[in-house]
Formats: structure tokens, sequence, C-alpha cells
């Protein structure tokens, strides 16, 4: 591990100043870019650090005015400067090298999904403008030809494409084009609601925290923005899970879902890369015996 004099002294990566509203539309893509990763890992940590139970196996010192660990306690785990680590969750340039990166982890008891997330946003590096994918001819049949609900999402999770199953049980094919989005139609979509019924709140927040990683590395891009903005006026329930920021990585499983012309029915659902391109993501709906209880 590297001392707390090595890693308080290491070079930014990119020394920012603090941007005003209208200087950061003249930073390039690749600035913007660090600066929200940047944010983001700030964000992360310092929730991560709040949701600790500090007497968990801890010594704790003296009153606690704030929510789990003190920032000290943290840093002090973890092996670094406690100047180092606010600097972190003040989502200041300061480069934390992987090794710290996983000393943190540990100290922040991260499981490996969490841990992944933040070493993908502390070695996270600009990309260009996000440009609405394009499915495949080949995928496009593919989904098509399958009897059961099956859809194509990109890399923003925009509905891409679905095959007649798909459009009889969420209802993608009587959506505007502008709204075929997967997490825009969770959180904002009155069919939604339906077809999860009961389950929607613990669905909805699942996918929240499911879309949360990849925000956080396109934060910066105007796409992403925008349709965060429509979630957020869109959806009541959005902010206090947004703020919480969990993340989640995509599984397989069952569900209940209420098909608007057979009733509740129950699937397996799992989801694949389609193809090379990492955006693009395809999810598969196949029917189940039983749902989980």
């Amino acid at each position: 591990m590297r001392d707390r004099v090595s890693e308080h002294n290491a070079e930014p990566r990119h020394p920012l100043p603090e941007p005003t509203e209208y200087q950061y539309d003249t930073i390039p893509v690749w600035r913007k870019a660090v600066t929200a990763t940047n944010i983001a890992l700030g964000d992360f940590l310092r929730t991560r650090r709040e949701g600790l139970d500090p007497g968990a196996g801890r010594m704790t010192r003296g009153r606690r005015r704030t929510p789990g660990l003190r920032r000290e306690e943290v840093a002090e785990a973890a092996g670094i400067s406690t100047e180092w680590y606010v600097k972190l969750e003040q989502g200041r340039a300061v480069a934390p090298s992987l090794t710290t990166i996983d000393a943190l982890a540990r100290a922040l008891k991260l499981n490996a999904v969490e841990h992944a997330h933040l070493r993908r946003l502390a070695d996270a590096k600009g990309q260009p403008a996000f440009s609405r994918e394009k499915v495949p001819s080949t995928i496009g049949n593919f989904v098509v030809s399958l009897p059961h609900p099956a859809y194509v999402t990109g890399r923003r999770w925009d509905i891409l494409a679905w095959n007649d199953a798909a459009a009889q049980l969420f209802g993608f094919g009587a959506m505007l084009p502008e709204d075929r989005n997967l997490l825009l139609y969770m959180l904002t979509d009155r069919r939604a609601r339906r077809v999860f019924g009961e389950s929607w709140p613990s669905e909805a927040q699942r996918i929240v925290a499911l879309f949360r990683p990849t925000y956080d590395l396109w934060s910066y891009d105007q796409a992403f923005a925008q349709l965060l903005e429509r979630v957020q006026a869109g959806c009541e329930q959005f902010a206090p899970w947004w703020k919480d920021h969990a993340v989640q990585a995509a599984s397989s499983g069952t569900k209940r879902l209420h098909h608007p012309v057979s009733g509740p029915l129950c699937f397996e659902y799992t989801t694949f890369q389609a193809n090379e391109d990492l955006g693009l993501k395809l999810a598969v709906y196949l029917p189940a015996t039983q749902c989980a209880s």
C-alpha cells in the first residue's frame, strides 16, 4: 500500500478549477468526464461511509453528530491521511491508486458490486458524446422471432428493439419514440405500475440501483442529464432512492407480472450482452411454473 505521504503528494489526474455554469460548457468532453466521475466517486464514498454502523466492531470516539463513521475513521482504517480522504469525498482530482481504492473498499465494507463500481469510477476515462445505438438486423430479427417477451436496450437504457410478446406485456409499441427508455418507463409510466403491481416499489428501486453505475460514468453527458431530469420530474419516489447512491449488478430471477390480457403470470428473466457492443443488452422473459416468494 502506498504510504500517507506518497498518496498526499501524488499528482492529480487533471487539476481542474471549480467551473462556473458558463465555463463548464467550454470544457472538453474528457475533462467534463473526469470532473463528473470524481464527483460521483466522492458522493459514493460519502453515502457508503454514512451508511455504516459506527458501533459494529469499532471503537467509537466521543459523541457523534453525523451518521455512520467519521472521515478520519475511514482514513485511518484505509491507511491514508484524513486530508487525502476529504479531498476524495469532495470530488477533487487526486488520482487514488487502485491499492488505495481497495483499502477504502475494505474500510467501508463494500460488497463485490460496490467495490467494482468504486474501481471503475477511480479509473474512468472520458468517452465520446453519447449517440443512440442501432440494433444490428441479425439481433433484431432474432428478438422478433422469439415467442416470449424479449427486448434490447442501449447504453442509456433506451428500448431499441422488442418483439410482439414484449409489446403486449409492457406496452412498448404504444409508447412515443422519445419515451422508450427502460428507466423512464419503470419510474414514470403508469403501465409499468400496472404490470408490476405490488412489486413495483421494490422493482423500481432495484432499477434505479442497476442504472446508477452506468449514470455515474456518463453523468457529464447531456443525454444522460436530460433523462435524469425527466425521471425526477415524473416520479416523486425517485429522489430518496437516488440520494442513497445504491448500486447493483444485473441478475437473473423470477417475477410475477400482470399481463393485460392473461392476468398474473410468472416469468424467469435474464439479461445478456447482445454482441460485441458492450452497450447493447438483450433481456428475455420465459414462462415459469412458480414465482419466488
